[in-house]
């Protein structure tokens, strides 16, 4: 330890500790722009300069080590002109049209405006220009309000390891973009928005869907029905400053139904159905010794990333539909001849905790014939901005419970929102499926938490099943080379592209918070825990569509309807 004093105050902090962390020990917030917790400090922006006794200049307290006696200033009439001064250039160099950008009231650089007290322009001069990139169907690019903190760059790199977007040119010309600036849907990225969560401004933007679901939900001949994925009701209370972890199932079918859909199903229904389909497929893939290991298909950025970088593992990935593919699917089938209506007028609408699920729903294989299976997809920061367009009071709404048959789901379901979560309820059928019996114990402790890869083996049936989990794309590589070189020795593997799974995805409230993707998984288990059913086999509704419609997991008519087909991406763009 080493005692040093900041802003007058004695305090002990680790050798080795930056300044920034050893004043946010005593309750000092310094300000950041390129600072990125857990990766290697760049001080770039200098926002967060401080002064120290002692040195000629000011220091970067994200990037420089405390020593014994050090005595710094984070607050001098120095630091705060330097401060201001980089935030006025920043915004000099920045369009001016805060009133109508999608992240006004949730920009940092307006923050930091505020902050220093930025009431005028004092620096007038050249300004940089750029088109905004909307070549992907998820995400928009749009450099002119890029403030080259590189925190995006680093996200992609560093943790999702990717690379699909990097600096390149210098000084006033620098700009983020991709590989010769091309558009976003023929590079490396795929879409999994987590460099929107880091972004401090608008640069990178989900592409919103609003006015096209606003629009059909004023057409009067248009069947409109919502789907809610699990990750969102554990999330988007935070956006109108409810606890974190606070579970608001209820408030958000209020909600949509307000909004004009004329049925809100749970997504979690279809995660049952995926979890009956993906079982089955894995027990006779076991049973067979075909393809294994097997990988899950429910995250499409992994998907993505597979058609991109590994065509070759393609037949090992599970054909099973996403589970609000599946849901559209039998929305746009089976319901629709139920219910007696046309599937073309029924307009399906999924509420998702990613970006990437908007270039998946516009996938032409996952079709009925010409129908989309989903019409349209809105992320959890898009309900917010319908909400608020709509008026309607999200904090003072009555629950509501979802629509029946297509509502009903289990505990397993629930968790497919986490990292862990879908081999957890594969696991729960699939031992079922094996063995006749139910397994006692339901929680596979080894395979949850954030760790980037997560390994076990489970003994079903005097078989010993080896799976791995997968947490966010950039730990994937290991697992697929040795899939490669013929060395697994995995039966089972789980993927997501996004760390945490899609609780911390791409389209959900953006914060620079680690612990809120922890109190948001907390949510889900609690609503497994607290389920009255907790397998997926035990959902009644999944029963009963079987018996009437599909005969079997895995009949001939689940493989048209629930299952798909992947292809080598990087040769359908080079041809």
């Amino acid at each position: 330890m080493v005692q040093l004093t900041i802003n007058g105050i004695k305090v002990n902090a680790e050798d080795g500790m930056t300044i920034l962390d050893a004043a946010k020990s005593v309750g000092i917030t310094i300000p950041t722009l390129c600072h990125m917790k857990n990766l290697f400090p760049s001080g770039a922006c200098r926002i967060c300069s401080v002064e120290v006794e002692g040195f000629r200049g000011l220091t970067p307290a994200c990037a420089y080590p405390v020593s014994e006696g050090m005595v710094v200033e984070t607050d001098s009439p120095r630091v705060r002109r330097a401060r201001k001064t980089i935030v006025e250039l920043l915004i000099e160099n920045h369009p001016q049209d805060c009133l109508i950008c999608v992240r006004n009231k949730n920009c940092e650089l307006q923050d930091l405006s505020e902050r220093y007290g930025v009431r005028e322009h004092r620096y007038v001069g050249e300004t940089k220009s750029h088109a905004i990139d909307i070549s992907s169907a998820s995400m928009e690019r749009d450099p002119a309000k890029c403030i080259l903190c590189g925190r995006c760059v680093r996200a992609c790199h560093e943790v999702q390891k990717i690379g699909a977007i990097d600096f390149t040119k210098r000084g006033f010309s620098s700009i983020v973009t991709t590989p010769y600036n091309k558009g976003l849907n023929v590079s490396d990225c795929i879409l999994c928005g987590q460099c929107i969560l880091v972004c401090p401004t608008a640069a990178l933007r989900e592409k919103s869907s609003v006015k096209e679901v606003a629009s059909a939900l004023y057409d009067r001949k248009k069947y409109c029905i919502a789907q809610v994925a699990p990750a969102v009701r554990a999330s988007i209370g935070e956006e109108y400053n409810m606890p974190l972890g606070t579970d608001v199932t209820g408030l958000i079918v209020t909600g949509l139904r307000r909004l004009g859909f004329k049925k809100v199903f749970d997504t979690n229904f279809a995660a049952d159905l995926t979890i009956m389909e993906e079982a089955t497929e894995l027990v006779h893939r076991i049973q067979n010794g075909s393809a294994l290991p097997m990988f899950t298909s429910c995250c499409p950025g992994w998907v993505k990333y597979a058609e991109m970088n590994s065509p070759e593992i393609l037949d090992h990935i599970s054909t099973c539909k996403s589970p609000h593919e599946m849901e559209g699917a039998v929305l746009k089938t089976y319901y629709a001849k139920k219910m007696g209506i046309d599937p073309k007028d029924i307009y399906v609408v999924s509420i998702m905790p990613c970006t990437v699920k908007k270039y998946e729903s516009a996938r032409p294989e996952l079709k009925e014939e010409v129908l989309p299976d989903v019409d349209a997809v809105l992320t959890t920061r898009e309900l917010v901005r319908f909400f608020k367009i709509a008026g309607i009071d999200f904090n003072d709404l009555p629950e509501s419970e979802f629509d029946n048959p297509l509502g009903e789901s289990t505990g397993a379901a629930a968790i497919f929102g986490t990292s862990g979560g879908v081999m957890e309820a594969a696991l729960r059928t699939a031992y079922w499926k094996l063995t006749g019996k139910e397994l006692d114990k339901l929680e596979f402790e080894e395979i949850r938490g954030m760790e980037g890869v997560k390994e076990a083996t489970v003994n079903i049936n005097g078989m010993e099943i080896n799976i791995a989990v997968v947490n966010g794309i950039g730990n994937v590589k290991q697992i697929v080379e040795q899939v490669k070189s013929g060395n697994s020795k995995h039966h089972f593997v789980e993927v997501m592209a996004c760390p945490g799974g899609c609780i911390n995805g791409g389209g959900q409230p953006i914060h620079q918070k680690p612990e809120k993707v922890m109190k948001r998984v907390k949510v889900l288990y609690q609503i497994d825990e607290n389920a009255k059913h907790r397998r997926s086999h035990e959902n009644e509704s999944v029963k009963t569509l079987y018996r009437e419609f599909f005969g079997e997991p895995n009949s001939h008519k689940a493989h048209e309807i629930l299952h798909t087909e992947y292809f080598d991406k990087k040769k359908i763009l080079n041809n």
